[in-house]
């Protein structure tokens, strides 16, 4: 394989999104002369029909199992070893599911470049002692001691794999670098804004999937479309809130990026946190059981994310401040039953506004 001994990328996942982003990565390098051409992969390794699974994309350069039906480009290369595969990379694309994130930077602890960059695509948080959370980017950052920037937006993987247009946005404080960034994420039909809020763009990756579970429990409840919209509206007040108290100097225009009010939109009507919190409702089924049964390997972050977001409300004595984030906790762990989620939002503190004034002092929902 040729090489323009550029600058390297490995992408740090191979799931649905991540052999995605190895598609859009892999063609790009090749156009730009700044970049090796060989991008890695880091391929947790599996056997599929007896063969493994790295020897399946290098051969027939598809990832058969998260991506089935997608070429890849010849110059992404699948390898087992995460060590392997990120050692000479200048930019870590990292797009793996986040309850992972700690383990694999252990691993590449002092076995990466220390002049390399990270990008993270992951969307989830991660608890601290004393009823805290901390951002992905911000765990690589400490772990790896290297820069992190992110990506999030309306970014449904399959649509994207179709070339469908869409929009997405990077989180940088640094111009130059996010221009780099953009150079190899953007692509005729996958457009890209770069803006400087990064910990807000992160954010809004993480909390929309807890909104998006309640859209499915709205769907599940066969409670409509207006229903819908109301929960979607509701769950960016609390988004807007949630980094107000706890991210203060973020940008409210940053919820107008696909980061935000388009992410959060498009993962409420065809995300599969929405999908199996409606299939919740439906059969009654844990939500173990449908993971298992719905997402061929992937994992939900929706219900794992309201964990942990509870975890420091309930630490802050603030449940009742974000009635969504608290009520789909509740409901995913059995303490409520969806049914009762309506009724828990009926009394939403924005509904308690006039002429400006929140009347915290009227009863709000008793969770």
């Amino acid at each position: 394989m040729s090489s323009t001994k550029g600058k390297q990328v490995c992408i740090v996942g191979s799931g649905n999104w991540g052999s995605v982003i190895a598609k859009i990565v892999g063609h790009n390098v090749q156009k730009l002369d700044k970049f090796d051409n060989r991008v890695t992969m880091y391929v947790y390794e599996e056997i599929i029909n007896g063969k493994k699974l790295t020897e399946i994309i290098n051969e027939q350069h598809e990832n058969v199992k998260y991506l089935p039906g997608h070429k890849l480009p010849p110059n992404v290369e699948a390898i087992a070893d995460v060590v392997e595969a990120a050692k000479d990379a200048d930019i870590l694309v990292f797009v793996l599911p986040h309850q992972f994130i700690k383990g694999i930077c252990s691993t590449l602890l002092g076995k990466i470049k220390p002049t390399a960059i990270a990008l993270s695509l992951i969307k989830g948080f991660d608890r601290l002692e004393g009823g805290g959370i901390e951002l992905i980017s911000h765990i690589i950052n400490r772990h790896l001691k290297i820069p992190c920037h992110v990506l999030m937006g309306a970014n449904l993987a399959n649509e994207v794999a179709n070339e469908q247009f869409c929009e997405t946005t990077i989180g940088c404080r640094d111009r130059k670098i996010g221009s780099m960034l953009r150079d190899i994420i953007q692509t005729e039909y996958f457009r890209v804004v770069v803006v400087d809020d990064e910990d807000t763009v992160e954010i809004c990756g993480a909390l929309k999937n807890i909104v998006a579970c309640g859209a499915g429990f709205v769907d599940g409840l066969g409670l409509g479309d207006n229903t819908k919209a109301a929960v979607i509206r509701l769950g960016l007040m609390e988004m807007i809130k949630f980094v107000d108290v706890f991210y203060p100097g973020g940008k409210l225009s940053t919820f107008f990026e696909s980061c935000g009010v388009a992410d959060l939109i498009t993962t409420c009507f065809g995300g599969r946190n929405r999908k199996c919190s409606e299939a919740f409702v439906k059969t009654g089924k844990s939500i173990k059981q449908l993971e298992d049964e719905l997402l061929n390997g992937q994992k939900l972050q929706g219900p794992i994310t309201a964990e942990e977001v509870n975890f420091m409300l309930k630490s802050k004595g603030m449940e009742e401040k974000f009635p969504i984030f608290t009520t789909v906790h509740k409901i995913c762990t059995g303490e409520l039953k969806p049914q009762e989620f309506i009724n828990c939002i009926r009394e939403h503190p924005e509904h308690m506004n006039f002429n400006g004034t929140n009347k915290e002092s009227r009863q709000q929902c008793k969770l």
